[in-house]
Parts: C-alpha cells; sequence; structure tokens
C-alpha cells in the first residue's frame, strides 16, 4: 500500500485535513505501506514557506511521520507539461477557446444533462476527450462503487492556455508517478474523482482505490469552523491538548471497531484501523468530548511525565509539587497554570472572591484559622487537615466557612487545588504571610 496526504498550504492545518492525514498514516501503518507527503502548492499566492511550515508543524506535532522525501508538486511542473503534450499528441486532449458562455450555449442545443464537448482549435485552453460511450467506475471503500457515465460528463479542462496544468492533471500525474495505491481524501474531492480517472485511463495508467471521508461536522451538524471553538492542529496544541489524545480522538470521528472502545492508544489504533470501517456519515466533533479524553490521557502519564510536559508548555520550571496537586482537577495542559499559577505568581486578584468570603464572618473564620496554623508544627496535608478541622468543629461552621476565606486569602480566587494540599506546597511562611496581608487588606469591619 502507498497512500499520499496532499494538502493546499493556504494556513494552518485544518482539524478535517488532520483526521485525513492520520487515516492515510494508519492505513499505511497497518498494512506496512508507505505515507507519502505532497505539498500541492501551485497556488503560489497562497502556499507560503511560512503557510507550508504550518503543515509540517502540525504533522510532526502529531507526530505522523512520513516515508519519503516530501514532494512539491511545482517541482512536477515539466514533467506536467510533457504529460500534457502527449495526450495532446496523441488526440486524447484539444485547445479551445470555448467560455463558460459557450458551454451554456452549447448545452442549450444538446440538452442540459449533455456533457460539453468542444471543437479543437489552434489556440486556448486544453480540455481532455472524454468517450461519448461507456462510464467510468470509482471504487470507493467507504461509498461503494460509483458509476459516471460518459455522456453526462463534460470534457474538463485540464491546463490553461499558457500550458499550466490545473488540479486534476497535476494530482492524476503525480499518484501516478508516486504509484498510489490508495487515495483517502475528503468527500469535497468526489466530483475531481472521475475526472482524474479519465486522465490516469488516457494514459494507460494504473487507477487507485479511493476512500471518500465524510466531513466533519461541529455539535450543532453544521460544517465544522471556528465558530466551534478550535479549528486547526495549532489551535489544539496552543489549547494544551497531547497528541496522543488528540490521535484517539481523529480516529474515532466516523472509525471504529467492533469493540467499541473510546481510549485506544496509537500502537492499537494502527493495530486495528480497516478504511472499511470508516462511516460515510458526518462525524462530530466535539471539544467537550475531545477535553474528557485529554484528561483521561493526562492523568496516565503519571506526574513526573505530566510535570515535563506541562514545565514544556508553560516555560516554567521546578513545578513538580504543584502539579501533583493539580492533576485530578485539569483536563488540558492549558488548565494547570489558571488553576495552581498563584502558587508561583502570588495570589490573584478577585473583587467578587474577596467580597463574599473575606469580610465579617470570613474575616473572623481567617482570623481563627491563622492562629490554628501559626501553632501547627506538623506542617504536613494531614497535619494541616486537622488542625484547620478542629477550627471548623470549634466554630461549629460548615468546612467551606472556613475554608474558603483561607482559599481566597492565598490563591486570591475561590478556585485551587485542594486547600490542605495547596497550604502544604504553598509552606507554613508563605502561608502565614498571605493570610496577614488578606486579614490586613479586608478589615473585619468590611
Amino acid at each position: 500500500m502507498r497512500v499520499r496526504f496532499a494538502p493546499s498550504p493556504t494556513g494552518q492545518l485544518h482539524i478535517g485535513g488532520a483526521r485525513t492525514a492520520l487515516y492515510n498514516w494508519l492505513a499505511a501503518r497497518h498494512a506496512g505501506g508507505r505515507f507519502i507527503l505532497r505539498i500541492e502548492d501551485t497556488d503560489r499566492e497562497r502556499s507560503t514557506p511560512e503557510n507550508i511550515a504550518h503543515i509540517l508543524e502540525a504533522l510532526r506535532w502529531l507526530e505522523l511521520d512520513w516515508d519519503e522525501a516530501i514532494v512539491h508538486q511545482t517541482d512536477n511542473e515539466e514533467r506536467h507539461r510533457q504529460v500534457l503534450e502527449r495526450l495532446l499528441d496523441e488526440g486524447r486532449a484539444y485547445r479551445t477557446t470555448a467560455t463558460g458562455d459557450d458551454v451554456k450555449a452549447w448545452k442549450a442545443e444538446h440538452g442540459a444533462g449533455r456533457g460539453y464537448r468542444g471543437t479543437p482549435m489552434a489556440d486556448g485552453a486544453v480540455r481532455l476527450h472524454v468517450p461519448d460511450e461507456g462510464a467510468t467506475v470509482v471504487h470507493d471503500l467507504i461509498r461503494g462503487d460509483a458509476v459516471f457515465q460518459h455522456e453526462h460528463l463534460d470534457d474538463p479542462v485540464i491546463a490553461r492556455a499558457d500550458g499550466s496544468p490545473l488540479f486534476n492533471l497535476a494530482v492524476a500525474i503525480d499518484d501516478h508517478d508516486a504509484e498510489i495505491t490508495h487515495v483517502v481524501r475528503g468527500e469535497d474531492h468526489i466530483s475531481n474523482t472521475p475526472k482524474q480517472l479519465l486522465v490516469l485511463e488516457a494514459l494507460g495508467a494504473p487507477k487507485p482505490v479511493y476512500a471518500h471521508l465524510p466531513l466533519l461536522h461541529g455539535p450543532d451538524g453544521r460544517k465544522l469552523s471556528k465558530r466551534h471553538g478550535a479549528a486547526s492542529v495549532q489551535d489544539l496544541r496552543d489549547a494544551g491538548y497531547l497528541p496522543e489524545a488528540v490521535r484517539n480522538y481523529l480516529a474515532l470521528l466516523g472509525w471504529g471497531d467492533a469493540d467499541d472502545e473510546t481510549l485506544i492508544p496509537t500502537d492499537e489504533l494502527v493495530k486495528r484501523f480497516d478504511l472499511g470501517r470508516v462511516s460515510k456519515n458526518p462525524a462530530r466533533f466535539d471539544e467537550q468530548k475531545l477535553r474528557w479524553m485529554n484528561g483521561r490521557y493526562l492523568r496516565g502519564l503519571g506526574t513526573e511525565e505530566l510535570t515535563r510536559r506541562i514545565e514544556a508548555f508553560t516555560g516554567r520550571e521546578r513545578l513538580g509539587p504543584a502539579v501533583a496537586i493539580s492533576e485530578e482537577k485539569i483536563q488540558t495542559l492549558a488548565d494547570f497554570w489558571p488553576l495552581a499559577g498563584f502558587l508561583y505568581d502570588g495570589p490573584s486578584d478577585d473583587p467578587k472572591a474577596r467580597e463574599k468570603w473575606l469580610a465579617q464572618t470570613g474575616h473572623a473564620a481567617l482570623t481563627d484559622a491563622r492562629l490554628a496554623l501559626a501553632e501547627l508544627t506538623d506542617w504536613s496535608h494531614a497535619g494541616i487537615e486537622a488542625a484547620l478541622g478542629a477550627v471548623v468543629e470549634a466554630r461549629a461552621a460548615k468546612p467551606r466557612d472556613v475554608y474558603q476565606p483561607l482559599r481566597v486569602a492565598v490563591a486570591g480566587t475561590t478556585v485551587s487545588p485542594g486547600i490542605f494540599e495547596t497550604l502544604s506546597v504553598l509552606g507554613r511562611e508563605e502561608t502565614l504571610r498571605r493570610i496577614d496581608a488578606a486579614l490586613a487588606a479586608a478589615p473585619a469591619s468590611a
């Protein structure tokens, strides 16, 4: 098996494109085949070095490695022109200056369902001759066979008047030259497939098997876009998702095996993947489900590896103790700093939290907690829990009426890791200092 992923570098790699790349990669790895990367960069204005770099960056982050040197479609232009001249010389293609209006007029005369047939001219764009008889059959692993009767197909334009090839000619030649056996791509290419097969037939070339993937929709059933949240691989990376979790989630968007499992490591995906099990129905990308899955993957890393990844994500060091008390509460790498960053940067500023929890009763509860903590000799999770539990009991209060003022004093807000774990990591001196600052800023009469 030889498959290819052939993105047009017009920006960052969209999530739908990432799934296409993943399915190609999984199919190749499952079959012991080759995964080829081809950059379709014939749109010179949009195919900038920066956009190409975006594609490569996304694939590398996803850890989808390719097996041969990257192919740039523009490097094959001379080959495309040579094939074009061959098709012209053999009478399989012809030049014509026919415009869109000419095609409409022709169809008005011959019937709207009749495919356009032009008259060869000395110059103009190049069209491929489509036989009047027979049909082109697309063998699709997902959708079954699709039959395109030739009488209904227009002679497709395959090159501009200056001889520069158009998409369907270039793709067909490149797939043939790379000996691609299976073309796995989005269903938006279905209309291109019979045209490319006609080019291959004109060349006497073997035809690949196709698998047209369903498009991705958002949770609302509409085509996936920026309004649904993350739209590109870089968006997911910057939001703190793990590449292995993203691979797992994307693989399940339209594919599944008989076991119907959710958490499937990549090596197991490779063993199980089968293009024949891909659904032809649109799949829905739901970032909340991805967050849940990513949280499961985070906790499966272990504290040491999770710390390494969070330190790389945040650019901070020596975060191990804070990671250890936060890992059960986060679902992405980006969740960590809003939850536990106060341990390093000081309390955040949440006026509503201060107003609610550090006035009057809260101030008194915080004062009692400060006294208990100051007398504590065993500054450990257990020691802190016992000391603060005694304050709750002595005040005949609900735990939150003591713990929330304390949390706001040390964190600046009502969200943090567990309060006992937080104070243990923060340390006696810093804990008491922050409590004193909070008491001074919010006097009992406030």
